[in-house]
């Protein structure tokens, strides 16, 4: 629904920014003097693998927060209370989503030139990176918790069905016993 609609809109924003930095590539190759060009192409690259390993952590949590939710619907099938680590994921979800945002604006803010950044840019940049950098690991924390939830209620059925079971098991050996 709203998050499908949601990662695709991010997804085409993420080609835009990508078919910015091909044509910055293409720019670079027109170039004349080698050694700028040289630079530029090294800036360029380096902004690209900076972006790349964003998109690998976010892509890695979001599997993660696949394989969480197939766990959810497997383990509410069997009666397990998945209320609480329902929470934690759409928690995660929602931090992943904003990450994924700044990165995107980071993309578009890296994409704008080939030349060096501007102070400005920079500064903002860097508020970007941390900022993802925060949402990534609270995303990653919710996930974690998500899973921890996951097992205390596992353990809380366990308990509670081992506890009625023996009750039964006890009254049929006393009323075997008695009827002795």
């Amino acid at each position: 629904g709203a998050t499908r609609k949601i990662r695709d809109e991010i997804k085409t924003k993420r080609e835009k920014a990508k078919q910015r930095m091909n044509n910055l590539k293409n720019k670079i190759k027109e170039e004349r003097n080698k050694t700028k060009a040289r630079i530029e192409e090294r800036r360029v690259v380096g902004r690209e693998k900076a972006l790349e390993r964003f998109d690998n952590v976010v892509d890695r949590i979001s599997g993660l927060a696949s394989r969480i939710d197939s766990s959810l619907a497997k383990l509410e099938i069997k009666g397990v209370d998945i209320t609480n680590a329902e929470n934690f994921t759409s928690i995660a979800e929602t931090k992943l989503n904003d990450a994924k945002t700044k990165i995107i604006e980071a993309n578009l803010l890296l994409a704008t030139s080939i030349n060096k950044l501007s102070l400005e840019d920079k500064t903002k940049l860097r508020t970007l990176v941390q900022e993802t950098q925060t949402l990534v690991k609270e995303s990653y924390l919710a996930l974690k918790n998500a899973v921890k939830a996951l097992k205390d209620s596992i353990k809380a059925k366990i308990e509670a069905e081992a506890n009625t079971s023996p009750v039964d098991t006890n009254t049929n050996k006393t009323t075997g016993e008695t009827s002795q």
